[in-house]
Order: structure tokens, then sequence, then C-alpha cells
């Protein structure tokens, strides 16, 4: 139940540290991301990790995660901390949760990021398979937030980061059940964003379109497709994970104190 697969390349330059930003209200700060074993998630992971945060991921790919925490333990202040977790079992989510709080402290900052795109015929959905489809697409958000809420207010707040989707805004077809959950991700953010305030608890989404992936390129991203992509898109250049994490990683940061009950798209132009 990962959003997508290995990180890729940047373009151009824009692999050199030197030329973004640094924030120094995450180092330090306890963070949880869910999916982040490979693709946007992992990106995300290498991102706060190289921040100076604390940074503990859920995944069920045991070995790519695992090969993650180990590739960056001896390049990152914090080496980051993998849980291997099926985020469709709510009593697990809920008890890895309470072990990265054992070990870190109240979580700061939580990224919902874990989600499956598996393309589907509206026709052959069944009960049971739509059921599936919002625990891995939609559930564990709202168990996740629900989780970390208590003790992030109790150690002064935090920020709350969802992953959606431009998937229903285009509008995609051929995943009903994907679309309509990455909908609602952003009915839960704009609920749960006044419903946290009170705690100094920030909640928005980001909406990222087509991100080039491992994952992305071996099931979906022909070359016809890609072309499609790219005229759609006001800019004229393949987007990476890295995109997207660097969004995140503002609207963990304090620069962002005063966002919420937002929703922000990276889709290079596309919507």
């Amino acid at each position: 139940m990962i959003s997508s697969a290995a990180t890729g390349h940047e373009p151009n330059r824009m692999h050199e540290k030197d030329c973004f930003a640094s924030y120094p209200s995450l180092r330090g700060r306890p963070v949880l991301i869910t999916g982040g074993g490979s693709g946007i998630g992992a990106s995300m992971v290498e991102h706060f990790a190289r921040q100076g945060a604390q940074v503990a991921f859920l995944d069920i790919a045991v070995e790519e995660s695992e090969g993650l925490a180990n590739s960056l333990a001896s390049r990152c202040e914090y080496p980051p901390a993998f849980l291997a977790c099926d985020l469709t079992d709510v009593a697990a989510l809920r008890a890895a949760v309470a072990a990265v709080e054992a070990r870190c402290g109240g979580i700061r900052v939580l990224v919902n990021n874990a989600a499956n795109d598996d393309r589907h015929k509206f026709s052959e959905v069944t009960p049971e398979y739509w059921d599936r489809c919002m625990a891995i697409n939609l559930r564990h958000q709202f168990f996740a937030i629900q989780a970390v809420a208590e003790r992030m207010g109790e150690a002064g707040g935090g920020s709350i980061v969802n992953l959606s989707s431009i998937s229903w805004m285009v509008p995609s077809t051929g995943q009903p059940g994907y679309v309509t959950a990455k909908a609602a991700i952003v009915g839960l953010t704009r609920a749960m964003a006044h419903e946290l305030a009170p705690r100094n608890i920030r909640v928005n989404a980001v909406l990222p379109g087509s991100i080039v992936t491992e994952r992305q390129e071996r099931l979906w991203l022909t070359p016809e497709y890609s072309a499609r992509i790219l005229a759609a898109q006001a800019l004229k250049r393949r987007l990476l994970p890295p995109d997207v994490a660097r969004l995140v990683l503002f609207l963990a940061a304090e620069d962002s104190a005063a966002i919420t009950n937002q929703s922000f798209v990276v889709d290079g132009g596309w919507v």
C-alpha cells in the first residue's frame, strides 16, 4: 500500500542541496510518514532526514524500506526508523504510532502519503474491492490523524499533510475507487483543519499530478501517455518525487505557521 516507487533523479542541477531551502524548525522534530519505503514517500523520508528531523516511516514493503533506512543511516543526524505496518489494520497502525511516540515523543509532523493507484473497471468493482480500496487510500489517513492528535497537541501543536491527487480534478477514468478516495481526502483535510486548530495543529493537502517514479514508468507511463501529459502541462518537463517533497517540507516547517485548511497542487500546470 504505497503511493509509488523509487525516487528517480532530479532534473538539471536540482540535486545540488545548496539550491534549496533549509528549515531550522524541523531539526530534531519527530516526523511520521506513511508509505515511506519508495516513490514520493521515500523522497520525503530522505528530505526530512537531511533537514535533521527524527523521521519514522511505515510501509509493508520491508526489503525496500530497510534498504532506504540503511542507505540514509550514516548520512543523517538522526537515522530514519522503519516500522513494518499494514495500514489497513487500524490496530496495527495505532500500535506503530505508539511505538514512534515512545521512541521520539509526540509526533510533530504527520505525512499521510500511503496509497495504491491500481486501475480497475467500474463495472467489475465489488463491494469487497470498494471497501479495500477505501481502506488503502482513505481510511488510514483519518485514523493516523486520530492516533497522533492528542500528543501532538500536548507537544505544542504541529503539521499534518495529507496526500491527495489531481486525479479527481482532471478527471481520470479507469480507477473510480481511487479517484473517489483522493477527492474525499480534500474534504477530510478541511474538516480536520477546523477540528484540530484549537490544539495548534495545522492540516493541509498536497495534490500531485503525474510524478515520474519507477512504479509509474513500469505500469502506466507509456511514451504515448507521457506525451499527452506533457502536452497538458504548462511546464514542459517531467515531475519527480522531490518536487512534491520540497513542498511538504515547507508545509511541515514553521515557515508555513499561518497556513491551514488549504490544498496545494503540484502538477506543472496541468489543471
